[in-house]
């Protein structure tokens, strides 16, 4: 798929010290949704700033659609929109001004015919005239939105889009996101809610400590770094897992009723029937069984934790 921001050796170091990133190489495709993972602190927000120019890089290159942020900054930057977490807009503007004006700022002409193709596609077309400060939180955020829109950018950069909102609005975002997203724009998410990255994201990449430890499409990530867990219902109690099913690695609950088989997405069915076969062996009966699966925030959790 064709790449539409090229990052290479990218790295910062802040004159305290501290090493923001270290040597980030990452390729977004074109009209991808792609999700930034990160602790606080892991570089998420750096790496936005410098590629949207805000933040400086202390060494390696940025491309946005093949022009560098650097030597070619009016033409890579105006491909980039940012919807930051908060809104910084004069509280007494109107929504159409405060469109209007995001759009001036980058040197392109009025067209109001966008505008309001705009504002009607995130539901502010009935508020245009209103000022920010009626608006609803959840209004001004598609209203930040609108703002990052309104120059027509090829690539939309989310930091933390739903944060603080609730479940409702949250959903509206995800909706909404996709949307953009069949529009041809690429969007890149950070968030802090794994459950975003499992609902909207095609790649995820997770960053720590300044440094990208893995970028890989969702469902790979869960087929190859997922578990399953399979709990057997007893008909009988045991008081220990017998030593013929040791190799299974068997855990048996408390009250000695379930047994539970933790195993690999990618080779589960075999381990499964030979399991079932030796259960038999052994004499264990059971009822009823269940299975549940690894989430991508048990993933998340455990790389950030083998990173450290």
């Amino acid at each position: 798929m064709d790449t539409i921001l090229s990052i290479s050796k990218l790295s910062k170091t802040y004159a305290s010290g501290f090493h923001a990133l270290k040597s980030v190489d990452l390729d977004v495709r074109r009209g991808e949704i792609f999700a930034l993972l990160g602790p606080n602190g892991a570089g998420k927000t750096t790496l936005i700033s410098i590629v949207c120019g805000i933040v400086n890089a202390s060494s390696g290159t940025v491309r946005v659609d093949g022009h560098d942020i650097v030597g070619d900054y009016r033409a890579a930057r105006s491909m980039i929109g940012l919807v930051p977490q908060e809104l910084t807009t004069d509280a007494f503007a109107s929504v159409w001004s405060a469109v209007s004006l995001s759009r001036g700022l980058f040197g392109k002409r009025p067209n109001p015919a966008h505008i309001e193709k705009t504002l009607r596609s995130l539901s502010l077309w009935d508020k245009k005239d209103n000022k920010i400060l009626t608006l609803s939180g959840g209004m001004k955020r598609r209203l930040l939105i609108a703002k990052a829109l309104s120059h027509e950018p090829q690539v939309l950069f989310l930091d933390e889009p739903t944060a603080g909102v609730d479940v409702e609005l949250r959903r509206d975002m995800w909706q909404l996101v996709r949307g953009l997203r069949e529009t041809g724009v690429t969007i890149i998410l950070t968030t802090h809610y794994i459950d975003e990255a499992e609902e909207m994201a095609d790649r995820i990449g997770v960053i720590s400590k300044g440094e990208l430890i893995l970028v890989e499409d969702k469902t790979e990530l869960m087929r190859k770094l997922g578990r399953k867990q399979l709990t057997l219902q007893l008909q009988q109690a045991l008081d220990a897992v017998p030593p013929a099913l040791s190799d299974y690695r068997l855990d048996l609950s408390k009250d000695g009723t379930e047994l539970t088989y933790t195993y690999s997405t990618q080779d589960g069915r075999i381990g499964i029937v030979e399991l079932l076969k030796d259960l038999g062996a052994a004499g264990i009966q059971f009822k009823d069984l269940r299975t549940t699966q690894r989430s991508l925030e048990d993933i998340f959790v455990s790389l950030v934790h083998d990173a450290r």
